[in-house]
């Protein structure tokens, strides 16, 4: 039985070859590994079989893990317009799949991903999955690195969650004032 203050994030990083997952589960400040891997696509024929068996298997890791949310990595910008249009169908899929459970959906650019685990929003895949096999104490590199980079966006999201954005400040003075009037002697 989860506990109330207890969190599964599902982390996905879309793809048409690999899609890469992560699962962490989270109450505290840090959070614990559950699982990783890729769902292989290289087989599906056309470019629609592939889309089905991201829908299905989405909804499978959705059954199989209980998540309460899901992060998605979103396509990055690209100079070939053909690979981000079918990118972001299959980041359109997931996405759909999880909304079809009512589970809320967040989405991250690569940067921010990356930023939130090697603290340089350039890091590569290997320092990325590197820096992840420490924090969880992971003895075994996945064959896949596309497995790390759901597991990333799953992390990312852990520490999003926590962060609350503070009010926006003042403008000018005479807006400080007008929200601080107990601070004016």
């Amino acid at each position: 039985m989860q506990n109330s203050s207890e969190r599964i994030i599902l982390g996905i990083d879309p793809g048409t070859t690999l899609m890469g997952y992560g699962v962490v589960k989270g109450a505290g400040k840090t959070p614990e590994y559950v699982d990783m891997g890729v769902v292989d696509l290289k087989r599906e024929g056309d470019h629609y079989m592939k889309l089905r068996k991201i829908y299905e298997r989405t909804l499978e890791l959705i059954e199989k893990y209980l998540p309460d949310e899901v992060a998605l990595e979103a396509p990055f910008y690209g100079k070939n317009v053909q690979s981000m249009l079918k990118l972001g169908r299959a980041q359109g899929v997931a996405m759909a799949a999880v909304l079809s459970r009512d589970i809320p959906v967040f989405e991250y650019a690569p940067r921010k991903i990356k930023l939130s685990i090697t603290s340089a929003g350039d890091a590569s895949k290997e320092q990325v999955a590197r820096m992840l096999m420490r924090m969880f104490d992971l003895k075994e590199m996945p064959k896949n690195l596309d497995a790390t980079d759901g597991l990333a966006a799953a992390v990312c999201h852990f520490y999003q969650i926590g962060i609350k954005i503070p009010k926006a400040g003042a403008k000018n003075w005479e807006d400080f004032i007008r929200k601080n009037p107990d601070r004016i002697k």
